[in-house]
């Protein structure tokens, strides 16, 4: 989990995206329902499933507001004739039990016939199962656990528990290998320590992390956890201190990690800090301070800035006045709506509520594939995106510079 042409979900979106300003200047109604289309058309509803407020809200909002784009677009362009798409955002506060209520909430809305989510992996294992008794699509930008997707033995015996569910992003059993790779081959760091935040997310990274690196050749001189409300570090950094590591590799998030970075260094622990996509954030940078710089992520595709497919996006992000960035997960999130947009394109086509539609639009995502922002958009047998390209990020200064993308194989 934790900066962004337009998806070839049909050449009018291109006309759409410019027309943006005609739409208005904010990211959809406070209450998190987008308008648009004709009064005459019958509605179905997006859902969002997402940190709105809280500590990763920035991700959260990124994800709202990217999802809001897309369905402003399709409606524009009419993509789905005799339907207007409505966005219906719920806030899970990155936690489990509110994320599981906020799931009820939209099964319950008849209307509702997908939903964009989760953040983290973590929150998604309560969602699932709620949205898949309702045949409700979840398509997530952002979940990188892999046994979402291949079940708890997806090592050894992998399989698919929730059919409804997909997802954009690669997981941690790329995620965390691709940075062993690179501290090990590229980087020429043979010991280093680990941190993890005991949230599912963070200790899947780090463990898929720690078996790459060890089957390289390096040493793991230190391995400690911290607490998820943590914010004093000095503990686990003595311990981590006299083992001299050349790196630290956290699982989790950017609230616990940037403090950490800060509280390493003014220890006198001066090596980089490297995260997964967690970390991934404008937010970190801000968080870390001055002594970030030589930091590590690993994020998930190719840098968005620096893709000409993503262009049209950013400039139309950019245009609609959205008060947040899209950050480390609105691309993805786009190319989640805009698949969902695909599949609703043939189950909305002869149904008569958006409810008849809900199964109809599992079985449309199976076949779903195009040219999205962020690459190529499609699906494995499990749900997975079928893209394994990630990017090694470094602070440099007051940003984060790509220096490291390619497939991973």
């Amino acid at each position: 989990m934790p900066q962004r042409s337009v998806v070839a979900v049909g050449a009018s979106l291109l006309v759409a995206s410019l027309a943006l300003a005609g739409c208005g200047t904010r990211g959809g109604d406070d209450d998190g329902e987008t308008g648009g289309g004709s009064s005459d058309n019958k509605v179905a509803k997006i859902g969002v499933i997402s940190p709105l407020s809280q500590d990763l809200a920035a991700l959260g909002l990124g994800i709202k507001n990217s999802v809001d784009l897309a369905i402003k677009q399709a409606n524009e362009s009419n993509a789905i004739p005799g339907w207007t798409l409505e966005l219906e955002a719920g806030d899970d506060q990155a936690s489990p039990d509110v994320g599981k209520n906020a799931a009820t909430n939209l099964a319950s809305d008849a209307e509702v016939v997908a939903v964009v989510g989760t953040l983290n992996s973590s929150v998604a294992q309560t969602v699932q199962p709620v949205l898949a008794s309702a045949n409700i699509t979840m398509v997530s930008p952002a979940n990188t656990n892999p046994a979402l997707t291949q079940g708890a033995d997806f090592a050894t015996a992998p399989e698919r528990a929730y059919p409804n569910y997909f997802r954009t992003c690669t997981t941690d059993s790329i995620q965390g290998p691709f940075a062993a790779r690179y501290v090990f081959e590229k980087a020429g760091i043979k010991e280093i320590a680990t941190v993890h935040d005991k949230k599912t997310y963070g200790q899947g990274l780090v463990d898929a992390f720690t078996q790459e690196y060890t089957k390289l050749g390096g040493k793991v001189v230190a391995a400690e956890t911290i607490n998820p409300d943590d914010d004093k570090y000095d503990a686990v950094i003595s311990k981590i201190k006299p083992s001299k590591p050349g790196l630290v590799y956290y699982g989790g998030e950017f609230p616990q990690a940037a403090p950490f970075s800060q509280q390493m260094k003014a220890a006198g622990l001066n090596v980089p800090l490297m995260g997964g996509d967690g970390i991934f954030s404008g937010e970190y940078l801000k968080l870390a301070g001055d002594n970030a710089s030589g930091d590590l992520s690993t994020s998930v595709g190719a840098p968005i800035d620096s893709l000409d497919s993503a262009k049209d996006f950013v400039a139309a992000y950019e245009e609609a006045g959205y008060k947040e960035s899209y950050d480390a997960y609105g691309a993805y999130a786009y190319d989640a709506a805009n698949a969902i947009i695909e599949a609703l394109k043939t189950s909305l086509a002869d149904a008569e509520t958006a409810e008849d539609a809900r199964q109809a639009t599992v079985e449309a995502m199976s076949g779903v594939s195009f040219d999205g922002i962020t690459g190529a958009v499609a699906f494995d047998e499990y749900g997975d995106t079928t893209s394994k390209v990630l990017t090694v990020n470094e602070v440099d200064g007051e940003e984060w510079k790509p220096v490291n993308t390619e497939e991973f194989n």
